[in-house]
């Protein structure tokens, strides 16, 4: 049955939602949810979800067990790499090697911010009791690896018959790297012949590169004496000594 949901600039009217899957739901109201749960932690409401995604707060749990299982969706689709590798991919490779490098690692900063937000919100709020909240640019907190939070690792089953789990992150270590380890590789495919190690060697110390200067919340000043992206990439690419004269 198709929800009920708030017409648009009329308060209390209310009109039918076109029907959805259980998927198609669920993807909805976490994304609805991310950024309340980054904002407010364990502490934000399902009432607050259901007003930010237009539904009844019924509807949330029609998909979804309890709050629990809501905010382990949160979690699993913050670690989801898909966004920072779609930007990966996008980064045109005829610009020269510096500008790609310096886009990849706006990504992976970017990346890495989202995951560290709503992370850092529910270790704040205790949610993530007996368990350290990843930093930033810490173990577990490699782009597309899947860290295992706590209680909120994994989802609860949903409630509604026929409704599909929330998507899995990858397990390993080695598994949750491969495909930004290959993304970034192809940023440096064009220049292969140039290169003194391969492609797949320098995104593995690329990646390394962007966890270590990754930027936590209100933390910008101690993130590798501030370096801009610009100044990391050419760091990487030059070293450390100057141009002797």
């Amino acid at each position: 049955m198709a929800e009920a949901v708030e017409t648009a600039g009329v308060p209390g009217r209310r009109r039918r939602a076109p029907g959805m899957s259980a998927d198609e739901r669920r993807s909805m109201i976490v994304k609805a949810a991310l950024p309340l749960v980054a904002e407010y932690g364990a502490g934000v409401t399902t009432a607050k979800v259901a007003r930010a995604a237009g539904i009844g707060e019924a509807t949330i749990f029609r998909v979804f067990e309890d709050k629990e299982a809501l905010l382990a969706a949160c979690v699993a689709e913050a670690l989801r790499p898909d966004a920072l590798l779609a930007s990966l991919a996008a980064v045109p490779l005829h610009r020269p090697l510096a500008e790609r490098l310096v886009e990849a690692l706006d990504a992976m900063r970017e990346h890495l911010s989202r995951i560290g937000a709503v992370i850092g919100a529910l270790h704040a709020t205790g949610h993530l009791r007996g368990c350290e909240a990843p930093r930033a640019g810490g173990p577990g907190s490699e782009p597309g690896l899947a860290s295992e939070p706590g209680p909120v690792s994994k989802p609860e089953p949903a409630s509604e018959p026929g409704a599909a789990s929330s998507p899995s992150v990858p397990g390993s270590r080695e598994e949750a790297l491969a495909a930004p380890l290959a993304a970034v590789a192809a940023l440096f495919e064009p220049e292969r012949d140039r290169l003194r190690v391969a492609p797949e060697a320098l995104a593995r110390v690329f990646l390394t590169l962007s966890r270590a200067s990754a930027v936590e919340a209100g933390d910008e000043e101690r993130m590798l004496g501030a370096l801009s992206p610009r100044e990391l990439v050419d760091l990487f690419l030059h070293g450390a000594l100057g141009d002797e004269r």
